[in-house]
């Protein structure tokens, strides 16, 4: 390659791109760039320009414009999820990424067992779609919600299972490149034009076989990468497609992957054990393999006590609960089996072996699939929260994945530890024990010099004991920059095979330049790669931005789950909460060395603006990435420097005058509906509102006489609203005075006060304090009658208990209302009432899902008292989110994200409840059908 830099060469590349037909977008937004600079590891690269093919002809569009002169030397680099651990797709240059569009199940061949995918498909999504058919594609990572059969290709990964299902590359049949001349597939014939180039890949792959082989253990965890040995079997043939199975991009751009499925067997167990010291647990492996699990796991007390911190393993079965200050490290073993005769024998034989362990205590065995995928995402959680470890040390991946011959684990596992003793450093362990697999993240700050001195000397140490113990540095997540360990560990002959094969693929270096193999000495080290920014400085509103590490489980392809919808609906990495993270922290570091440009803001402003702020991230992310409080403080940062828009000073107007506006409100309501559409048009909104509530009776307020009484009759019940369900839903009021009447409690509607909520998004903090201080005083004196209080809108209780306390502001606890009544129907207070037996459909709010996440079963425990069964389907946004749906900008996402996930449940005449306004006018606007809050069918129910 030359020595000219990209950025020369992209605004030509563009228009060459363009000229050439390419469809995908071709961007160079510097959100969007921000955001593909960084994976799941501490390196932070940035790229030059992002492309998003949409097919594998736009591939070979790009790689034709790629073939010509002016840009035979600029970088390219495939991404899929990115969920890289070592910065495998992180590179300058051309980054390209396949999941935004090329996600597509291309055909499956059930009599055969294979099916053919697009590289950005999802592991989760291909399974899901394959599940009617009976099969499944095996390899089982814990990111199967986010990563892509690319990527999993691409690194060669694995996970749970992998001594039974073996590797990525145990299970594909063939690939398909885009180059420039075409297609070529190894499950046809070459073309003419690739004859040449697949006879020089051969003829080093053959040269170097021999010390390939020499070099590399005998193990499950086989190395993989440039597999000289598979790629040039004895019997004759060469299947070069072997060879890009565990290549990391560096030898071209893959555009279909025929994957091998497996049959989904009928009968699974998993049983838990909990063991007194990690180091029991370990030793528990070996034997039992014996009672031949499909997979082994185990997790250490670090991890365990990390988990109970943050309240996941209140989850496990009480007899595997810890109890206050006990310690215990947890295996987990897995059977499969279609005969259940056999699987109940495999699974007394496990308890057997478990009973004579040293150290065993409580065990506990699920046959019922939902707990045993409950149990399977206690110990997937418990791992994405190493990364919430308080202070400036965090533990990080960059010698977890080391693979030792089972039987040398634990001698392995002890002088790992004493390195990482020496060097003062703390750690979480878990992983595949029964493949010799465990997953050290040791805690280092990666801003400091001397934590990066300690990343180099433990990574040498650490491939030393590999070598040693006859194992293999990288057994899971692919090299990235660890590649620079390649050359020493192949050796000479075999590693120059190696650049004889990227130099059949890739003369000119041009792929995920720097990794793996080169013929240039530019491969890129483990401390000379830059490092992403680490902490922000002691108490800085963008602390969490800098704390992302990149787990990407914002990224769940998922439409069920809540997190994160603007992601869900575009596939636009820049619209996730990683990808604001990125966008804000590179904004942080550029305000503070004076580098900011007008472009970089607008970029943010933009990927901020598609935020629907409905807070999943807060409580859903590992370590809380609360992008809506973020962008607040930067909101508050740049509207101190900026005019607000006509449309947002309308909103804080409104939200500051609400309280006048309810009372003015009978003035108001004739006038109202050409005050709404002026309104929409002034601020760029469609389907506001078409009606003002009228003022509620006056014997349902609470005057501030009787609040300073403190005394109020038993049975009282203190409604709380907020500004927006006040002044324009008074059907929620009808229900929640008529739900609780019918269950003989006196419902009292405290005065409204708006809780600041449209000027705490805005970043007007001044006016969000001085609301939320009033509305607290107000609800404290409430609270001081000791009767509950009650939020009538979920989003609103979850401001009052998530954001509040953020702000200094500790308000009184106000309970959604299934809390509350749940609660009394269990301590007897309220007697159940088993009416003719039916069914209902509530939907949640999303915010109430992620905040309180046992709200829905709550509804379903109330209405189950009454004999009605309620259901409480997973779902992700309704798409409204406030004022968010309203928008006219944003229509196509709000559309959308309720076409995804809401809309099915609307389509039968099963009686629907929704707990939020936004959902309840999302539902009525877009699918015509009217829903009530739960209690409204609640009172409807009682009323016979």
């Amino acid at each position: 390659m030359t020595d000219q830099s990209p950025i020369d060469m992209i605004s030509p590349f563009r228009s060459a791109l363009s000229a050439a037909g390419f469809l995908g977008e071709v961007e160079t937004d510097t959100a969007l760039r921000s955001a593909m600079s960084t994976d799941n590891s501490v390196y932070q690269i940035m790229p030059d320009l992002i492309v998003a093919p949409v097919d594998a002809a736009d591939l070979v569009r790009l790689a034709a414009v790629l073939d010509t002169p002016p840009f035979l030397t600029l970088p390219v680099t495939a991404r899929g999820g990115g969920t890289g651990t070592n910065g495998q797709s992180l590179n300058r240059g051309v980054i390209v990424d396949l999941r935004r569009h090329m996600n597509r199940l291309m055909g499956v061949n059930t009599e055969k067992g294979w099916a053919d995918v697009e590289p950005g498909i999802v592991l989760d999504d291909l399974n899901d779609r394959l599940r009617p058919t009976g099969w499944f594609f095996a390899p089982e990572t814990s990111t199967s919600s986010r990563c892509t059969i690319g990527g999993m290709v691409s690194t060669d990964a694995s996970g749970k299972g992998s001594r039974i299902y073996g590797k990525t590359s145990d299970n594909i049949i063939g690939i398909e490149l885009a180059r420039a001349e075409g297609l070529l597939s190894s499950m046809e014939s070459p073309p003419g034009w690739a004859v040449a180039m697949l006879a020089g890949a051969e003829t080093a792959a053959r040269a170097g076989r021999a010390a390939f082989i020499a070099h590399t253990p005998r193990l499950n965890r086989r190395f993989t990468g440039y597999d000289l040995e598979r790629a040039c079997p004895p019997e004759g043939g060469f299947e070069w497609w072997r060879l890009f199975l565990g290549s990391e991009g560096t030898l071209g751009l893959i555009s279909r992957i025929r994957v091998k499925l497996r049959r989904i067997e009928a009968g699974k167990r998993l049983i838990v054990v909990g063991f007194d010291s990690f180091r029991n647990a370990l030793a528990a492996a070996t034997p039992l393999i014996d009672a031949d699990p499909t997979a082994v796991e185990v997790m250490d007390e670090r991890v365990q006590a990390i988990a109970e911190s943050a309240g996941i393993l209140r989850r496990l079965p009480r007899t595997l609960q810890s109890l206050p200050g006990q310690k215990i490290a947890y295996v987990f073993v897995e059977i499969n089996g279609d005969d259940p005769a056999l699987l109940d024998l495999r699974v007394n034989h496990c308890r057997q072996i478990v009973a004579g362990l040293p150290g065993a205590g409580a065990t506990h065995v699920a046959a019922d699939l939902d707990e045993i995928r409950d149990l399977w995402a206690i110990r997937s959680a418990g791992v994405g929260l190493l990364g919430k470890v308080d202070g400036p040390a965090r533990p990080v991946a960059f010698v977890e994945d080391c693979v030792v011959p089972p039987e040398n684990l634990p001698a392995f596992v002890d002088e790992f530890l004493a390195v990482l003793t020496r060097h003062d450093l703390g750690f979480g362990i878990y992983g595949h024990v029964d493949v010799g697999c465990l997953h050290i993240r040791p805690a280092l700050n990666i801003d400091a010099d001397a934590d990066r001195e300690k990343l180099v000397a433990v990574s040498d140490a650490v491939f030393a004991l590999t070598r040693k113990y006859g194992g293999i540095f990288w057994g899971e997540h692919g090299k990235g920059v660890r590649g620079a360990y390649l050359r020493d560990w192949i050796g000479a002959e075999a590693y120059g095979a190696l650049q004889g094969v990227k130099a059949a693929f890739d003369p000119a270096g041009r792929f995920n330049p720097g990794k793996l193999v080169s013929p240039r000495d530019d491969i890129m080290g483990i401390a000379t790669t830059p490092f992403r920014p680490f902490n922000a400085p002691d108490g800085d509103p963008l602390t969490r931005a800098f704390r992302c590490n990149g787990n990407a489980q914002c990224l769940s392809y998922s439409e069920k789950t809540p997190m994160c919808p603007s992601f869900k609906a575009t596939a636009d990495l820049r619209h996730s909460p990683k990808g604001r993270a990125d966008a804000l922290r590179a904004w942080h570091v550029a305000k503070r060395s004076g580098a900011v440009s007008p472009e970089m803001e607008a970029d943010l402003l933009g990927v901020l603006d598609g935020c629907l702020g409905c807070k999943a991230c807060a409580s859903s992310c590992p370590v809380q990435v609360d992008i809506p409080t973020m962008r607040s403080a930067f909101y508050a940062d740049y509207f101190a420097r900026h005019r607000r828009s006509i449309a947002d000073q309308l909103t804080l107007l409104a939200e500051r005058s609400s309280p006048a506006i309810a009372a003015f409100s009978p003035l108001l309501r004739p006038v109202w509906p050409l005050l709404a559409r002026l309104g929409g048009a002034l601020v760029g909104s469609v389907d506001l509102p078409g009606r003002i509530a009228p003022r509620p009776p006056a014997d349902l307020h609470l005057s501030e006489a009787e609040l300073e009484r403190g005394s109020l009759p038993d049975g009282t019940v203190i409604l709380v609203q907020d500004w927006f369900t006040a002044l324009f839903d008074p059907d929620l009021l009808a229900d929640f005075v008529a739900g609780f009447s019918a269950l003989g409690l006196r419902p009292r509607l405290l005065e409204m006060l708006p809780a600041g909520k449209a000027a705490q998004t805005m970043g007007d903090m001044v006016r969000f304090r001085q609301m939320a201080t009033r509305l607290n005083a107000r609800l404290q004196l409430a609270g001081r009658t000791g009767r509950p209080l009650i939020g009538m809108d979920p989003a609103f209780v979850m401001q009052l208990r998530q954001d509040y306390p953020k702000a200094g502001i500790h308000p009184p606890a106000v309970q959604l209302p299934q809390e509350f009544l749940a609660a009394e129907m269990a301590a007897g207070r309220i007697a159940a009432r088993p009416l003719k037996s039916g069914k209902v459909r509530i939907m949640s709010h999303c915010t109430e899902a992620t905040g309180a996440a046992n709200a829905p079963a709550l509804w379903k425990e109330v209405f189950a008292a009454l004999g009605i069964t309620a259901e409480a389907p997973a779902t992700g946004c309704c798409g409204m989110a406030g004022l968010f749906g309203h928008q006219t900008r944003h229509q196509t996402v709000s559309r959308k994200l309720f076409d995804m996930s809401w809309r099915r449940h609307t389509e039968d005449e099963t009686p629907l409840a929704a707990t939020g306004f936004s959902c309840r006018c999302q539902t009525g606007r877009l699918s015509g059908r009217s829903s009530r809050h739960p209690l409204g069918l609640l009172a409807q129910a009682l009323a016979g």
